[in-house]
């Protein structure tokens, strides 16, 4: 009979983690990026990674922090890190990973931690390794320069409160979100089109590691949509991307965008699975 256990990683586990993560270069993308830097130790990776083991060997893994993750994970393991976020309370904001497993978590959680604020059931997860000849790279879509930092704010919240539903200067005023937005402009991975100091279309590499790398908060201003700007300035971010990140480049994007879905697939990206968000 097969004996499993579950408990919270330590330092010392991180090359049997990376491993986990890296069998899914860009299904774990985001948590990839964050141990790659931070390594396991839960002050600097801003959350707790649990493990679950069978017959001795660590199997599958679980992101616990601003977002519970299901990393690599069949049913039995999904069923043990539900009953460790049970006990703990939630603290997460969302739950969102592969859309299967993370349906299976959701399912376990809802009973105590439900209702959910919104549940986000299919988004098609999109791959590329080559942008399409068929769209022009929008030529003035840049990386944003750190003195910039204040004219991309305000296209960022309004991105994120569009998307997410709620605004990010809820709680403490911003004081997070501002620095999230910081580091990225920090690390060259904010891009965006200013027109006489307004943003009409802004996008950012939010998660990357030498594998893959993960574009997000695509934006168009309101006035500006409709002209094609997401795909011109989408073939930007992805040939910056290509050039400069990784080798491949993926996004998700929720189901019922079709707007969106066909702009991307126009740009050189293709479905290959689906994520399911659950936000609080």
């Amino acid at each position: 009979m097969t004996q499993t256990t579950t408990r919270v990683l330590e330092p010392s586990d991180l090359d049997a983690a990376l491993a986990i993560l890296e069998s899914e270069p860009v299904a774990n993308a985001f948590v990839t990026s964050r141990v790659q830097v931070a390594g396991l130790d839960p002050w600097r990776l801003g959350g707790e990674m649990w493990g679950w083991y069978a017959d001795g060997r660590l199997r599958s893994l679980c992101y616990s922090g601003a977002n519970l993750v299901p990393i690599c994970a069949g049913p039995e393991a999904v069923r043990a890190f539900a009953d460790r976020a049970r006990r703990a309370g939630r603290r997460c904001s969302s739950i969102v990973g592969p859309a299967d497993p993370t349906a299976l978590l959701w399912r376990h959680l809802e009973p105590s931690w439900g209702p959910a604020r919104e549940v986000r059931p299919q988004q098609p997860l999109m791959v590329t390794e080559s942008p399409s000849a068929d769209v022009v790279p929008d030529p003035l879509v840049r990386r944003i320069r750190k003195d910039e930092t204040e004219a991309l704010m305000p296209a960022c919240v309004a991105m994120f409160t569009e998307e997410v539903g709620v605004s990010p200067l809820a709680g403490d005023g911003g004081l997070l979100y501002q620095a999230r937005v910081a580091e990225l402009i920090g690390a060259g991975r904010s891009f965006a089109r200013i027109d006489d100091g307004k943003v009409v279309f802004k996008a950012e590499i939010g998660a990357a590691t030498p594998q893959a790398c993960q574009i997000q908060g695509v934006w168009v201003a309101p006035e500006h949509r409709g002209k094609g700007l997401s795909e011109t300035g989408m073939a930007a971010v992805l040939r910056y991307a290509l050039a400069d990140v990784a080798p491949i480049v993926s996004l998700y994007v929720n189901d019922y965008n079709t707007p969106a879905r066909k702009a991307y697939r126009r740009v050189g990206f293709r479905e290959v699975g689906a994520f399911m968000s659950v936000l609080f």
